[in-house]
């Protein structure tokens, strides 16, 4: 379902969905309004959602839309503007699974491939995600009581397997992955990287851990554009208790200290006489990713060496993999979320694979993890 004032909106983003063999637009709509009332009707699996439209905006809907259908896969989209940050990040505060960025028109990027390519990768895995958590099977669309449409597939798990690899997640799977070894040094430094669904899991992550770092750096990638990450890094330095900012080039690395990679810069670290500092760059996407997470781990590895505690959050693709790896070949350890608190098991998924981890964790459970080594616990 797409939800936009906008005629123009509603019409590029339901074509492009549409010509996509494995998607199907199932309604769109003017007002926040008109889509409460026809989730039962429609029964969408993913919802996008502007977050500015008159009758009732998106904020107001957003409750209301789960409620109508409980496992909804929200997604809410606002201007690339601090309002536009701020209303984002408090609608995934209340219960949608991710956002995306709304292009001005008028600078022609409706009609940019990455835009177009975020959109359909997101519906495709949420959809995906959306699907698994309802066990949507063709016994239980036969099952739907007379008068009322069945489900309408909006994304299958093979549409999700085109953007990454799904991982088998069981305990058993999990059990017989190959997990590395923590690091027996102390953990100078924590580095996180995350995407889809990780405002949300920062939020709580560092709600319970931040008391604890205060004799350590944080430094943080998280996928999001510009004036995003400005606000995402208040939002976790509230959290935390501590001081918290978008990362500038030539900063001196402080403990108790938490960086957040800048919207469109990849986020790195270089050993120096002065210390360890931060460096921007300006390098191509990695992972069409920018910031991307793996340039930041690989960096803070040549730097802090086995020093380095990682977490790879919830987020689509496969980001984090082949720097989680540089972290373990250098002896220090990676710990990812597992698929079931995850709000998709793409990044995560794909360095556990690897055979990156040494462990997989609920993030409730990698929490607890992270203050017992930060302390100088062991497993």
């Amino acid at each position: 379902m797409v939800v936009d004032d906008s005629v123009f909106v509603r019409g590029i983003v339901a074509r492009w969905l549409g010509e996509d063999p494995t998607l199907e637009v199932v309604a769109t709509h003017a007002n926040g309004r008109r889509a409460v009332d026809d989730m039962a009707r429609s029964q969408p699996d993913v919802v996008i959602l502007d977050l500015e439209m008159p009758e009732m905006d998106g904020l107001t809907a957003l409750p209301l839309i789960l409620k109508q259908r409980p496992g909804t896969m929200v997604v809410v989209a606002s201007t690339l503007t601090r309002r536009g940050a701020e209303v984002s990040l408090k609608a995934l505060t209340l219960g949608a699974a991710d956002y995306l960025p709304k292009p001005e028109a008028g600078a022609g990027m409706f009609n940019a491939d990455d835009f177009k390519r975020e959109l359909i990768a997101k519906v495709r895995s949420l959809g995906a995600k959306a699907q698994r958590r309802r066990g949507v099977a063709d016994a239980g669309r036969a099952a739907a009581p007379s008068g009322v449409p069945a489900p309408r597939a909006v994304a299958g798990a093979g549409a999700a397997a085109a953007i990454t690899p799904r991982p088998a997640a069981s305990a058993a799977s999990a059990a017989a992955m190959r997990l590395r070894p923590y690091s027996m040094s102390p953990v100078a430094v924590l580095a996180v990287g995350s995407s889809t669904g990780g405002p949300q899991a920062l939020t709580r992550l560092f709600t319970e851990i931040g008391p604890h770092l205060k004799h350590i750096p944080v430094l943080i990638t998280q996928h999001m554009p510009p004036t995003f990450t400005a606000i995402l890094a208040e939002h976790v330095g509230r959290a935390a208790g501590l001081p918290a900012a978008e990362g500038t080039d030539g900063t001196v690395v402080q403990p108790g200290h938490i960086y957040v990679a800048p919207g469109g810069l990849h986020m790195l670290v270089e050993k120096t006489a002065a210390g360890v500092v931060l460096r921007l760059s300006d390098a191509p996407p990695v992972n069409f990713c920018k910031p991307a997470v793996d340039p930041m781990f690989t960096a803070i590895s040549a730097a802090y060496r086995q020093g380095v505690l990682a977490l790879v959050l919830t987020g689509m693709g496969s980001d984090g993999a082949k720097g989680g790896g540089v972290v373990a070949d250098a002896g220090g350890s990676v710990i990812v979320q597992d698929e079931e608190t995850s709000v998709v098991w793409g990044m995560p998924g794909a360095t556990a694979t690897a055979g990156n981890a040494s462990e997989i964790l609920p993030l409730d459970g990698i929490g607890r993890k992270v203050v017992r080594l930060v302390e100088g616990g062991r497993r």
